[in-house]
């Protein structure tokens, strides 16, 4: 096997990134404390076609050394907006009309693997601080919760750990439901 080189890898630029299509999915960083957690949801986004990132609170915002240490230009590529507080970012969306569910642990959450987002919802997903989670006022706001299962000692993962099992996972299914009604559409045809 041979490793492929950049340049035979066929991404995109930054200015195709703007102008492709994107997943209906919006990531909400509820008081995110560190930069390399920020960088490397920018850089998430950017591999999965994410519409926008809100940065609320405490979390730092473009440019900064140290976001762009882990995005390696991700932060140039996605779009992003800051607000100073979390309820507002739900607030927006929601009026906006995204679905916006919580990454937390928290009574009648849902697992990972059961939720199915329907086919054309627009998405907001809020991933909250490091220690503290997503702030219970903002919970409360949100439609709902999705937690990760998980097996081990520890009660949770880094957020940008979080933000790949949850971007991946949110990015194949939606998909799945574009492609099914594609094949349905064809199948009316």
């Amino acid at each position: 096997m041979r490793k492929l080189r950049n340049s035979e890898l066929n991404r995109l630029t930054v200015d195709e990134f703007k102008e492709t299509s994107k997943t209906p999915l919006i990531v909400v960083l509820d008081n995110i404390r560190s930069c390399n957690n920020v960088g490397s949801v920018f850089r998430t986004s950017d591999a999965f076609l994410i519409e926008k990132i809100y940065l609320c609170g405490i979390t730092a915002t473009p440019p900064n050394k140290e976001i762009h240490k882990t995005a390696l230009d991700a932060e140039k590529s996605v779009e992003w907006k800051y607000l100073e507080k979390t309820e507002d970012a739900v607030t927006e969306l929601k009026n906006a009309g995204f679905n916006v569910y919580a990454i937390e642990q928290v009574e009648n959450s849902i697992s990972l693997p059961d939720f199915k987002p329907e086919a054309n919802e627009k998405l907001a997903i809020v991933f909250g601080n490091e220690v503290k989670g997503v702030q219970p006022k903002v919970v409360n706001l949100c439609d709902g919760s999705i937690e990760i299962p998980q097996f081990g000692t520890k009660h949770s993962f880094n957020i940008s750990v979080s933000a790949g099992i949850i971007l991946w996972d949110l990015f194949q299914k939606m998909n799945e439901e574009k492609n099914a009604g594609k094949l349905r559409l064809k199948k009316l045809i």
